[in-house]
């Protein structure tokens, strides 16, 4: 029998991640079938069940079900309890579910590709909802030198940052840091945009002080054409603006390497996305 994975949101027709396995099951060879299913709003838990009773091994989540995935594990990875969310679902052997966050690791593989190592590096992560709070960790694991988070509502913000201090005995707290938005007159080496403003076309109140001629910039939404964050920060002198595209498949490879114990490489799924989004302008 074909090992079965799947996608679960609510809306999900739009979900690449069908597109996306597929390519890494041909490149690395695997045997498996992964389809998008939509799950209803009040019945998310009862449809996964059934699909990993229905021999499903493994699954993605997506909106708006990534917090309720959490109550379904009987374990949980670190970035996964660090960030209250779930977006991959794994059947062990022993018939239980274990929980894991890909999205900041995505994030993270994505950001190394393009900028090499992230040592000591001034972060600037605005938005302190589920994105940002996934990415914390596989951020500052990765060596930050400092973390700053921005919010429109700053209480969320200096939330996280209290939270993420007491990981691992505080060993990060000295890297991280809450300020709100007419506090920020520093530049950064780094601007990550974890808000979903650029798809209605909107950006966050950010002065212009944070961008200099160094400053690379990363909207976590991607489009056929730049986002309006990385518009903006091109126009305020940023070096070079990455979206959220890469993010996407680095965060699908984590998945499928958790599933089947091969991480696919991301560079020939990411080139034919891309194609794709070119050409439905």
């Amino acid at each position: 029998m074909v090992d079965r994975y799947a996608v679960f949101g609510h809306p999900i027709g739009h979900s690449k991640s069908p597109f996306i396995h597929s390519q890494f099951a041909a490149l690395t060879q695997q045997s498996l079938t992964y389809e998008a299913i939509l799950a209803p709003i009040d019945g998310f838990e009862a449809r996964i069940r059934s699909f990993f009773s229905r021999g499903g091994k493994g699954a993605n989540v997506t909106v708006p079900f990534k917090e309720q995935a959490v109550a379904l594990c009987d374990s949980l990875s670190a970035e996964a309890a660090l960030a209250g969310a779930v977006n991959t679902l794994s059947l062990l052997a022993d018939g239980s579910i274990r929980g894991d966050n890909t999205d900041g690791l995505g994030l993270v593989a994505d950001l190394v590709c393009h900028l090499g190592s992230l040592q000591h590096k001034r972060v600037l992560l605005v938005g302190a909802g589920g994105a940002a709070r996934g990415c914390l960790l596989p951020l500052l694991s990765a060596g930050v030198g400092l973390l700053v988070i921005t919010n429109r509502t700053q209480s969320k913000a200096k939330d996280l940052v209290d939270i993420f201090s007491q990981v691992e005995e505080g060993i990060y707290k000295d890297r991280l840091q809450a300020l709100s938005m007419p506090e920020l007159t520093e530049e950064f080496d780094l601007v990550i945009n974890s808000t979903s403003a650029s798809l209605a076309g909107e950006l966050p109140p950010l002065p212009d002080s944070i961008i200099g001629s160094a400053t690379v910039c990363y909207d976590m939404m991607y489009g056929a054409k730049p986002t309006a964050f990385n518009q903006w920060a091109l126009q305020q002198g940023a070096v070079k603006v990455i979206d959220g595209l890469g993010m996407l498949v680095g965060q699908a490879a984590k998945s499928f390497a958790l599933w089947r114990t091969v991480e696919p490489d991301t560079t020939v799924v990411l080139n034919l996305l891309r194609e794709k989004l070119s050409s439905d302008i």
